[in-house]
């Protein structure tokens, strides 16, 4: 071998050498912080999961706009509540799926997100005396002045004596039927319900005509933001029964994700050990593509800003499977070509070209099935087809792609001397 070639050759297996580090060392990072990047799921984080039914009208096509309605207001309750990536999503035609993570009391999250929050200004003549055994209002003789529909906004703030209230806007019609109000009922009681439940009983004081008024006696601080929050928000259109809630623990969350990624990186270390002691330099190459493949797969769930659940896991490892029997096809097909008595370097371009219909094929069926799991099922079965759809993605571009390049670089640079390397032990 001349020197010139001699150059170009340990050029080559420097450059193989550097660009295998760079890989490995990019995607070792990418998948050490995952958690920076990529939001866990409810089972993995821990929280409350909600579901939620609409009580049946008899009207259909009222129902599904009220449960499209009820979904943006739920909406934008559990975004007031400052809760991290939830999930909210629709089953069925009359159910609504809710996840908290990081959210520990599920009473609390129920008592915001599921009330109906209807706000009714009413006059009531002889206040005292329609309260019934149960201590509660009857509401059939009552006189409804305003109602929560003309309600501009609604905020936390403190009255005179540092109590907690709730501070009222109306927009113009509201003010207009407030200063109506307060006019034909100076002097009386005006009684604030919230859901049919008593919250306030002012004695009209003076006309108000700035369209502005308070929610006084409430209590607590947490209640008034909490009140104020679903005001805010509006009143849900439809009624919606609790069907079940469970709290998941963040110690349980935490035990699960690591009992996971441990049985994952013991499965994955057994596949990569087996690939490098049969495959010889190939396994090597198939284990560089692994890794960057496991990259690819974290960074485009945090693109489309996915959640990572048990399900999800189950779907990486999955395609993980997929990728690792994408590179044996590859290398099975290279030995055939070996054993025919070509050269290393024809053996690995046609094995790949031979290879490439049986990987589509395979992955193809498998993108099938995930996409019909995606289109028919919904939750957490849907999770583990949007990973799954990912991960096979990924693993036929590490496998199509960057192992042929790596592969042919390696024979290249003469890292790879005997069909031995690639596997094939009928040469020695």
């Amino acid at each position: 071998m001349s020197a010139r070639k001699k150059k170009r050759t340990g050029l080559l297996a420097l450059l193989f050498v550097v660009i295998s580090l760079l890989l490995v060392a990019g995607s070792t990072i990418s998948l050490l912080n995952w958690e920076n990047y990529l939001r866990k799921g409810l089972d993995l984080e821990g929280g409350v999961y909600v579901l939620l039914e609409a009580v049946d009208t008899g009207d259909t096509e009222t129902d599904h706009d009220a449960i499209e309605r009820a979904m943006t207001i739920i909406r934008q309750r559990v975004d007031e509540l400052g809760v991290v990536e939830p999930v909210l999503q629709r089953e069925g035609d009359r159910r609504i799926r809710i996840e908290l993570p990081g959210i520990e009391d599920p009473a609390q999250a129920m008592a915001i997100i599921g009330r109906t929050a209807q706000l009714n200004f009413v006059y009531i003549e002889n206040l005292p005396e329609k309260m019934n055994q149960e201590g509660e209002f009857l509401l059939s003789d009552a006189e409804l002045l305003l109602t929560g529909a003309n309600l501009k906004n609604a905020y936390f703030t403190r009255g005179q004596y540092n109590e907690p209230i709730v501070a009222l806007e109306f927009d113009a019609e509201g003010r207009e039927l407030f200063a109506q109000a307060t006019q034909a009922h100076l002097g009386d009681i005006i009684a604030i319900f919230l859901d049919d439940e008593l919250v306030s009983a002012p004695t009209v004081q003076n006309v108000i005509t700035d369209g502005s008024a308070i929610i006084t006696g409430i209590g607590s601080t947490e209640n008034a933001h909490n009140i104020a929050l679903m005001l805010r928000s509006g009143a849900l259109p439809v009624e919606l029964v609790e069907l079940e809630t469970r709290s998941v623990g963040p110690l349980l969350g935490e035990n699960a994700l690591r009992l996971a990624f441990s049985a994952g990186i013991v499965g994955l270390g057994i596949v990569m050990l087996y690939m490098m002691l049969y495959y010889r330099i190939a396994g090597l190459i198939s284990v560089i593509s692994l890794f960057v493949y496991l990259a690819l797969v974290f960074l485009v769930l945090a693109a489309f800003r996915a959640t990572l659940t048990l399900p999800g896991l189950a779907g990486l490892i999955l395609s993980i499977g997929m990728a690792v029997d994408a590179n044996v096809l590859i290398f099975e097909r290279i030995k055939e070509e070996l054993q025919l008595g070509k050269t290393s370097l024809t053996a690995v371009n046609t094995g790949f070209e031979r290879a490439l219909r049986a990987i589509l094929d395979a992955n193809i069926t498998t993108v099938i099935g995930a996409l019909v799991l995606f289109v028919v099922a919904s939750g957490p079965v849907r999770g583990f087809a949007v990973v799954l759809l990912i991960g096979i993605v990924a693993s036929v571009f590490s496998a199509i792609f960057l192992t042929r390049v790596l592969l042919r670089l390696a024979v290249r640079s003469k890292l790879i001397k005997k069909p031995a390397y690639l596997g094939y032990r009928g040469v020695s």
